[in-house]
């Protein structure tokens, strides 16, 4: 058996080896959009295809003619779309469920495998890692019992991806809102929790929530004239 494992996040780079030796079979990892072709898809002779994280477009050659699992962090369909972490974190969520998702055209609609519960506890490098345990547990249940996938129930609520310039907490008005902005973008390759004081630029992370306080690390630099308007 060779299935495919799509990531482009530092914090999967050890699920390859646990699912190996756990399924006992080969798995071809892919994090690079240009290697997500059928060309080489059936070079590796793949069929199978899990997203553990994945930040671009699944082409239709793709989806259409593989079986191509989503992880998607909410209880679909509520919470379709980008930056699902962040998107719950800000409206108050302290669980969610991890979605098994069929992939399909429109974006987190396709029916889904297998639902489980994850907490939301931590900063976001911390829900990540607990994340990437989850989907190891999903996809070898995935394997295994080969659950029939089920169209989702309910009415849609789609996130909208997060940009950069939101990472701004300037506007928070409790602590709260402040520890929670900081931990919910404190994993790698999102843009750090920041605010600006004058030419500078305060970026945040490592946040702690006090009784009466929020304790964090701050690197502080020069904005320049793109980050002004950011």
């Amino acid at each position: 058996m060779r299935l495919g494992l799509v990531s482009d996040r530092c914090w999967n780079t050890k699920l390859k080896g646990r699912l190996e030796k756990r399924l006992n079979c080969n798995i071809c990892v892919i994090d690079q959009p240009d290697q997500l072709t059928a060309q080489f898809l059936e070079k590796e002779g793949i069929q199978t295809i899990f997203f553990a994280h994945w930040s671009y477009k699944i082409p239709s050659s793709i989806h259409d003619n593989y079986e191509c699992i989503i992880f998607h962090m909410t209880d679909v369909p509520y919470g379709r779309g980008g930056s699902p972490l962040q998107n719950l974190i800000v409206r108050g969520h302290e669980n969610t469920v991890m979605s098994a998702i069929q992939c399909v055209e429109e974006m987190d609609a396709g029916p889904v495998y297998l639902k489980r519960p994850l907490n939301l506890n931590g900063n976001a490098e911390e829900i990540f890692l607990r994340a990437d345990k989850l989907i190891e547990s999903m996809i070898i249940e995935i394997i295994e019992e080969r659950p029939e996938p089920h169209p989702q129930q309910g009415e849609p609520l789609v996130f909208k991806r997060r940009k950069p310039k939101e990472s701004n907490w300037s506007e928070a008005t409790n602590l709260d809102a402040v520890f929670d902005h900081i931990r919910m973008l404190d994993a790698e390759g999102y843009p750090k929790a920041f605010i600006d004081v004058g030419p500078f630029r305060l970026r945040f992370t490592r946040a702690n929530r006090r009784t009466d306080a929020v304790e964090a690390n701050v690197r502080i630099e020069f904005r320049d004239d793109g980050d002004v308007k950011t």
